[in-house]
This record gives C-alpha cells, sequence and structure tokens, in this order.
C-alpha cells in the first residue's frame, strides 16, 4: 500500500493534485508540540525552518516538501503517517 505522501508526491510530478488546493493533508504538530511543551520558536529551530512555516503548518495552510515531513516525524519520535494523516472526503 502506498503511503498518501508517496501519492501526493505522484501527483504533484504529474501535475495533477488537485486534492492540494483543498488542504486535504492534516497533522498533529501543534498537539505534539504543545504535549513537549514547545514554542513554535523552538520547534522551528529544532528542524531548521522559520516560525512562519510552524505557523502555517499548524494552520493547515501549507503542506511539507517530504524532507519536512520527515524531519518533523524524527524529531517528534513518531512515524510520519501518524504525524500526517488525510482529511475525510468533501461532502457532496
Amino acid at each position: 500500500m502506498y503511503s498518501l505522501l508517496y501519492i501526493q508526491l505522484l501527483s504533484m510530478e504529474r501535475g495533477t493534485c488537485h486534492a492540494l488546493k483543498e488542504n486535504w493533508l492534516l497533522n498533529r504538530i501543534q498537539e505534539l508540540r504543545f504535549e513537549r511543551g514547545l514554542t513554535q520558536q523552538d520547534l522551528a529551530e529544532f528542524v531548521d525552518v522559520t516560525r512562519a512555516t510552524i505557523i502555517a503548518l499548524e494552520k493547515g495552510s501549507y503542506n511539507p516538501s517530504l524532507e519536512l515531513a520527515f524531519r518533523l516525524a524524527k524529531f517528534f519520535k513518531v512515524g510520519i503517517e501518524k504525524l500526517f494523516f488525510e482529511k475525510g472526503p468533501p461532502h457532496e
């Protein structure tokens, strides 16, 4: 079975990833950051991004690169699919 991020990457390469525009990828970054008592700035420094990137990730307005997704998962010591997950299908 392919991971969600692999499918996302394939779709992006083919230029057909309409789901990204609908922001289908959710995450547990804020929850895990709170559990560890970290500020957004702390986390940004640990994973080598800006605080603005962490804010955008937590708000769900930015989907990370595969590299950043792996850095975050490694930092939180969780599998990438435990950190990022798919939002249910939109209601039609």
